[in-house]
């Protein structure tokens, strides 16, 4: 870990702490349903759009009659997003003509934006046309990200209230964090990226002489179709509204980009201080979420607890995966390549990284986007040494509730909170309670749904893929790192993080199904237990702290917390871990 590592991770946090406390008073008022401080000028959108839903917007709702409208939300916007890609090459917004999505590929995507996961089978600029990348995909990745607000909200209504069985109503909570939230800060944060370089047009693609000519031999100009040309002379550069995507793609932690390079394509990252910005974007709504929690239950010091416990787990993996990266690969070493760190590079392992970020932000981009479920990429993870390959696997084993996604990262939290305040219980003999509310059977059987669902679905799909023939098919590295990419991917999937061991070929009928199922019950199969804990919390009485209360805003629950998110982690994953980034580094360092 270099010095420069360590000061990027600092100011990163720095910074990160400077914006999130403002936006979280911003994100308490929101979660009400009253005029917003400083955003009033905004509330006749709102009002314009509740209107428009009708009566159901205005109605108060149980826990089961918000599930069913986020499912029922959900499952039109997976049709819509379907229809789209199929329809598109009829559509118009169109320029290079691109056909029709394949129908396994198109269920796949629509159920991944949908999902807020973004996983992506297809290359962008070769597969979707702009009108399908504007309200399709840019679309959900409005409505899935304001979802998972909505959610986390319903959650600290359940917390904050006296007693009574309303959690709020989705349809205002879904149009409050569109309006308020997401558009105002994708709309500022477009400009920023437009300003660093990132394209926003909708002109056809361009082709353009290149600078340094590249010659072919005659043979293989021939197996390119026979053309006599053996220079190639111009390129074509994709064009797009890119930055109004890439804005949302982050903020939302949604991760999927315009381009199939993602975040390492200099049309959607062009500079380091885009770089920079982007990793503040994509941990923003997540941070200020815990701020806006403690100020939604009357106790902030209950979002700073909750906050320093996600800070101290990403310090702690990224400097881990810093580390593992600045290590000289013995591969490379064996060839005689210069992997020292100096004044014209920075060192380490380069594979797989764009020179402009270099060993430092790379890593840290890798822990951030996993940490935060979002699955923007600005380098090869496939790259990376076996163990700062594993610190991004791992973070999203953990149940991506370091910060996690927008909204799901907090409402995951604080389910690990409620299962922490059990086990303390049980230490000493007392009934658990967490802010006031008596955590009993009910809540712990859906909080333990909430946690086994995704293992469940990660080591199962892994498990099927690779005792498949169709599965083993799309495995381009075999032996361990192999076994990583099926893993990588299935966990990347049922977690809803969307990033990518890119060497595992994906965009097959078999894994668009196998993925498509692990993402949709990653979302809503946790979204749904979280919603009845809402709902069951929320018609308890919320009871004074007294002198058998175990305080949950210290540095003691703070660490009990961590080690309850850590052992689940490891108690789920130790095996399947050792068969793949750890047996790889293994081999890597012994031969």
């Amino acid at each position: 870990m270099t010095v420069q590592s360590v000061l990027l991770l600092a100011a990163f946090l720095l910074v990160l702490l400077v914006l999130a406390w403002p936006l979280g008073a911003v994100l308490a008022g929101v979660a009400g349903t009253g005029r917003v401080r400083s955003l009033g000028f905004l509330a006749p959108l709102e009002r314009l759009v509740l209107r428009a839903a009708g009566p159901a917007a205005g109605a108060e709702q149980g826990w089961r009659g918000y599930a069913l409208a986020v499912l029922l939300f959900s499952g039109l916007g997976a049709v819509f997003t379907y229809a789209m890609q199929r329809l598109q090459a009829w559509l118009p917004f169109n320029p290079q003509g691109l056909p029709a999505v394949s129908p396994d590929s198109s269920f796949n995507t629509a159920i991944s934006f949908v999902a807020n996961t973004n996983w992506q089978g297809y290359g962008g600029e070769q597969t979707m046309s702009y009108a399908t990348q504007m309200l399709a995909l840019a679309g959900q990745n409005f409505f899935s990200a304001a979802t998972g607000i909505a959610v986390a909200f319903a959650l600290m209504r359940g917390f904050a209230a006296r007693s009574g069985a309303s959690i709020g109503n989705f349809w205002r909570d879904l149009t409050r964090s569109t309006v308020y939230v997401l558009l105002p800060l994708s709309l500022l944060f477009s400009l920023f990226l437009v300003s660093q370089g990132v394209i926003q047009n909708l002109a056809p693609y361009k082709e353009v002489a290149v600078l340094d000519q590249l010659a072919y031999p005659q043979a293989q100009a021939q197996a390119d179709g026979g053309a006599p040309e053996t220079t190639a002379r111009t390129q074509l550069l994709a064009m797009g509204p890119v930055a109004s995507q890439e804005a949302i793609k982050l903020l939302g932690t949604n991760g999927g980009g315009f381009f199939n390079a993602n975040s390492a394509h200099p049309y959607e990252n062009p500079t380091a201080l885009a770089n920079f910005g982007q990793m503040l974007a994509i941990f923003l709504i997540p941070a200020a979420l815990c701020f806006a929690f403690g100020r939604v239950v009357g106790e902030p010091r209950q979002g700073w607890a909750i906050l320093a416990a996600m800070t101290l787990m990403f310090a702690v993996a990224a400097v881990a995966a810093g580390a593992a990266e600045q290590q000289a690969s013995p591969v490379l070493q064996a060839l005689g390549v210069d992997q020292a760190a100096s004044g014209l590079q920075a060192g380490g392992n380069m594979e797989g990284k764009e020179v402009r970020f270099g060993v430092a932000a790379s890593s840290l981009f890798a822990a951030v986007t996993t940490a935060a479920s979002c699955g923007a990429v600005n380098a090869m993870h496939d790259s990376f040494m076996p163990l700062g390959g594993m610190v991004p696997l791992v973070l999203m084993q953990l149940g991506e509730v370091v910060f996690g996604g927008v909204g799901s990262g907090l409402y995951g939290m604080l389910v690990f909170a409620i299962l922490a305040v059990f086990v303390a219980g049980l230490m000493i003999g007392r009934t658990p309670e967490y802010l006031g509310k008596k955590i009993q059977a009910f809540e712990m059987k859906m909080a333990s749904l909430v946690i086994l669902v995704v293992p469940i679905l990660v080591l199962a799909g892994t498990a099927v893929a690779l005792a498949s023939t169709a599965g083993r098919a799309g495995i381009a590295n075999p032996g361990a790192h192999g076994f990583s990419e099926v893993l990588y991917a299935f966990t990347s999937a049922a977690n809803n993080n969307g990033s990518a061991f890119a060497g595992l070929s994906a965009n097959t009928p078999f894994y668009n199904t196998m993925l498509g199922i692990a993402m949709w019950f990653g979302r809503f199969a946790v979204i749904v237990p979280v919603l009845a804990i809402a709902g069951s919390l929320a018609a308890k009485p919320r009871l004074p702290a007294h002198a058998g209360t175990l305080p949950t805003h210290g540095p003691l629950f703070v660490f009990l917390l961590v080690a309850i998110v850590v052992l689940v982690g490891v108690l789920n994953y130790v095996p399947a871990l050792a068969l793949g980034p750890v047996a790889e580094h293994l081999q890597l360092f012994v031969h």
